[in-house]
């Protein structure tokens, strides 16, 4: 379920977490090849990205739930 990034935080290692629309979490880390978000790494990158929709994965199980 896509989700609007809203804020962001660190987490405890310092890596940037977004901060979904539902009230989920979801880290957001720059790690290429795998992760591909140079963007994550700069305020204004950050900033151009808020309002972006991520798959939330922890909704789309909670979904997943609900049908059953």
């Amino acid at each position: 379920m896509l989700q609007a990034i809203i804020n962001y935080h660190k987490d405890d290692e310092q890596h940037w977490v977004a901060e979904l629309a539902c009230g989920h979490n979801q880290h957001v880390r720059h790690r290429p090849p795998w992760e591909n978000r140079g963007w994550v790494t700069s305020t204004r990158g950050r900033k151009s990205m808020l309002g972006y929709q991520l798959t939330c994965q922890l909704c789309e199980f909670d979904m997943v739930d609900k049908l059953k």
